[in-house]
Order: C-alpha cells, then sequence, then structure tokens
C-alpha cells in the first residue's frame, strides 16, 4: 500500500504543475519524530555564475503530527542582486513509509508547496522519495526531487515544466554535537529531457552537524555546509546552514 502512494504521487506530479533548488535547500531526511515540536531558521547564500548574489532565509515551526506524518510552515525571503526580491510561504510534509531500521533502506517521502505573496511569482511544488541506510557510525541519504512551477513560466523559461533534481550526504556520526561530512545537490533539467552536462547544476562541499540536548528533551540541533559548482551553470559558491530548536 505504501509503495502504491508512492508510485501514485510521481504521476500525479508529471501531471500538475516547479523550478531550482535555492542556497537555503537542506537535505532531507525520512524519519519522522511523533509529537516533536521545532522552531526551524534556515539561511543560505550563492554567488551566481553571471556575478549577482542569491541570499534566501526562512524562518518555521513544525509539528509530528503522528508517527508517520511530520508538517511545517515557513516563511521565506529570497533577495537577488538582480531582480526583484520575493517573500513566500511554503508548505512541507513529511511521511515516513518504514520504521527506523526495520529494512536496510528507509524510505519517506516529502512534499513541498510553496505560495508566494506577491502575483509576479509562480507558485511551486516539490515532491519525491527519502532514502536512509547506515553502515556503523556512516548514514548515507540520497533523495529524488520532481520540481515543478505553476501559474507562471519557471525558471527554465517554460510554463508547467517539471524538473529532476537530487539530494544526498554521507554524514560520519562522530559524537552527538560535532559530526562531519559532504553534501552534494543538483538540478538535472526536464525530468525526461536533461539539459546538457555544461547546463546542469551541480554543488558539492564538506559539511558538519550536531545536536545539543537540553532539558525536558528540549535540543538545539545544526548542520551547515559550504558547497562549490561543479559545473558551470551552478553558484560558484553557496553557504548554507539550518538551526532547529526542538521541544
Amino acid at each position: 500500500m505504501k509503495f502504491r502512494t508512492l508510485v501514485l504521487c510521481l504521476a500525479t506530479a508529471l501531471n500538475t504543475g516547479i523550478a531550482c533548488a535555492g542556497p537555503a535547500d537542506y537535505v532531507f531526511t525520512p524519519a519522522v519524530e511523533y509529537g516533536e515540536r521545532e522552531l526551524d531558521v534556515k539561511f543560505g547564500s550563492a554567488r551566481q555564475p553571471d556575478g549577482s548574489d542569491k541570499q534566501v532565509g526562512s524562518f518555521g515551526f513544525g509539528y509530528g503530527v503522528s508517527e508517520t506524518w511530520f508538517t511545517e510552515i515557513y516563511l521565506k525571503r529570497e533577495i537577488v542582486s538582480t531582480a526583484e526580491n520575493l517573500t513566500v510561504v511554503e508548505w512541507e510534509n513529511k511521511f515516513q513509509f518504514t520504521d527506523t531500521g526495520q529494512y536496510p533502506v528507509d524510505i519517506g517521502f516529502i512534499t513541498e508547496l510553496e505560495a508566494p505573496l506577491s502575483s509576479n511569482a509562480p507558485w511551486e511544488l516539490k515532491l519525491g522519495p527519502l532514502f536512509q541506510t547506515e553502515f556503523g557510525k556512516l548514514q548515507l541519504n540520497g533523495n529524488l526531487l520532481l520540481e515543478r512551477a505553476f501559474g507562471k513560466a519557471d525558471e527554465s523559461g517554460e510554463s508547467f515544466g517539471t524538473n529532476l533534481g537530487y539530494q544526498w550526504q554521507a554524514k560520519y556520526r562522530w559524537q552527538p554535537i560535532l559530526e562531519f561530512g559532504v553534501q552534494g545537490f543538483g538540478e538535472m533539467g526536464k525530468w525526461n529531457d536533461w539539459n546538457k552536462r555544461i547546463d546542469q547544476n551541480h554543488r558539492i562541499g564538506p559539511a558538519i552537524f550536531g545536536k545539543f540536548a537540553l532539558r525536558n528533551r528540549q535540543a538545539i540541533k545544526y548542520n551547515t555546509a559550504w558547497l562549490l559548482g561543479a559545473s558551470n551553470a551552478a553558484p560558484n559558491h553557496t553557504f548554507r546552514m539550518q538551526v532547529e530548536y526542538e521541544f
């Protein structure tokens, strides 16, 4: 049943109405904590190939509705030195399909709907499967994401184009307060007609992670990365960070 749900969601995405990842985007993981509440702050800054700068910041509140569903609302602000600034509201929903450690690979699913607070920008939908596995202290994540803009032309200049992106990370869980690894993000172009290699967007770089446990099951988590462009179309460099207060 869960596999059928995943297939149905993917098929629906290909026939609905998506654009490119931003510098504040983070690697989704499939685990859900029932009853957990969190305040989430994200920030990212990228130097674009044309020399312009793009900065994105967001503030969100999330809640673990059930053992398999976590939902979160964000207010996000995008600032680009060569374009009009943009404020959007995002609604993110994460679904855990398998119990953690039940199978060799943990599986989840993410949906993210972005609604602009101005009339000159498109709505955007992002969704896709999430995968995680572990080898001792080594944690590996890999996600495939379909992204589509609707209502306006997307960043490729065409309306209703569905693009394919990916995320991955390898993390060594050295100590709870300090873990380290590497992250990668990319966009291939249209899901069924990839861009030429020179026009694809690939970023990769080192990352650190950690969690500070507080009283009464409260905690502060962080992760940050410095990403370098691995293709001509990618930003020259990107700094991204995320801080969460769980309670």
